[in-house]
């Protein structure tokens, strides 16, 4: 939906009155569907798990690298996850939520609450 607003502006000198018209375009998306509510605990388990996931994996990571082979492996692996789980968040959040509402920002909750109940949990 498109609101337009007309905006008149009028300065006024000494000796002139200037008027100034502008048009002023704002743009509002419309939110077809909330984000789902799961209510079995197997579904919560399997969200709580994606979150998680999602969330904490390079941090459980990164200690584990360090002491196996190196600091400079670990730093590396770190950088890299990071990549790898942007695109695999980015990737869960594109395949579940309506195209229309992809310009809202939702949070590793959200996406995992949207993946397990259109994926997972009918």
């Amino acid at each position: 939906m498109t609101k337009v607003y007309l905006v008149n502006i009028y300065f006024i000198s000494k000796k002139q009155i200037f008027s100034y018209t502008s048009c002023m375009k704002t743009d509002f998306i419309d939110q077809i569907e909330p984000t789902p509510k799961l209510h079995s605990k197997k579904c919560k388990m399997i969200a709580f798990g994606i979150r998680v996931f999602l969330q904490y994996s390079l941090y459980v990571l990164l200690p584990l690298l360090w002491y196996e082979y190196d600091y400079f492996v670990a730093i590396a692996s770190t950088l890299l996850g990071f990549i790898v789980i942007g695109i695999v968040r980015s990737k869960l959040r594109n395949s579940v939520i309506p195209p229309s509402q992809r310009e809202y920002q939702y949070s590793d909750q959200g996406i995992a609450d949207w993946y397990t109940a259109r994926e997972l949990c009918f």
